[in-house]
């Protein structure tokens, strides 16, 4: 899969390339998303995203659709090219996991406003809170959404100090969900590639 900074329908493989990478690079692609991938506490996933991912979420979207027209192509880049960082942020997928069905409607009663009160913090730097579901809104008076897609905006110096190896956590000071955790150095080397 080659990474060029921007997703173009010429940027991507055909459905024929795609099924061949697909059976020699599936377990990379894996071992990439589960390296970005971040547990806060114990109900909240945060999917890191990069290129490599929203291009393989493309690819996966047009093989299992069979889209090869023009348009299907752009419909699909058009949906996931704005989940991928553009140098001066992260962006993620925010998963709320609860296995039982009546304790996640409960829990997503109680959790309206969570994805708002996510939050990373460099050393040395304010919290960075997250902006939250930019496309559409995804709760109601009721509930919040089990998925959102969240993006956290860094300063020069911010991304300063991340690249210069600065410690950094992720948390949530939501009153149902209090979490912090610190990014693994491993996780972290990934994400700063992100960054500009």
């Amino acid at each position: 899969m080659q990474l060029t900074g921007k997703i173009s329908r010429d940027s991507l493989m055909t459905l024929e390339a795609y099924a061949k990478f697909r059976k020699e690079h599936k377990g990379d692609i894996i071992a990439h998303r589960k390296l970005r991938s971040v547990r806060l506490a114990e109900h909240i996933t945060l999917q890191f995203e990069s290129e490599t991912s929203i291009r393989y979420q493309i690819q996966e979207m047009l093989r299992i659709e069979k889209i090869f027209e023009e348009d299907g192509i752009e419909q699909e880049i058009e949906a996931y090219a704005p989940l991928m960082p553009d140098g001066s942020n992260w962006k993620a997928t925010m998963m709320i996991e609860y296995p039982d069905e009546n304790e996640r409607r409960r829990e997503l009663a109680r959790l309206i406003g969570v994805e708002d009160r996510l939050f990373v913090e460099v050393e040395g730097h304010e919290r960075v809170y997250a902006i939250a579901d930019e496309d559409l809104d995804r709760e109601n008076d009721e509930k919040t959404s089990a998925v959102h897609f969240v993006r956290f905006e860094f300063t020069p110096a911010m991304v300063a100090a991340i690249k210069a190896g600065a410690s950094v956590k992720l948390g949530c000071d939501h009153r149902n969900y209090p979490a912090h955790t610190t990014i693994a150095a491993e996780t972290l080397a990934s994400l700063a590639g992100d960054l500009r």
